[in-house]
């Protein structure tokens, strides 16, 4: 027969377990939502960035061609 200490300390020890990796989970998934806000962020900037460049190439008007290295 099983001795209803050591049953009664290991599920303890299993409910300590599962209750530390909740945490932990928990705390692994504000780090992701965290990480995806910076993402979506960093996302829009580039955007306006490119956006910007976009708009300068356009106003720029024709480039002229680039005279030939000197050694020519």
């Amino acid at each position: 027969m099983t001795d209803p200490d050591a049953v009664n300390a290991r599920l303890e020890a299993l409910e300590v377990r599962v209750a530390y990796q909740d945490q932990v989970i928990e705390d692994l998934n504000q780090t992701v939502i965290d990480q995806w806000k910076k993402i979506e962020a960093l996302r829009r900037q580039l955007n306006e960035v490119l956006d910007r460049v976009q708009e300068v190439e356009d106003n720029a008007g024709p480039r002229a061609p680039e005279p030939p290295p000197p050694h020519y």
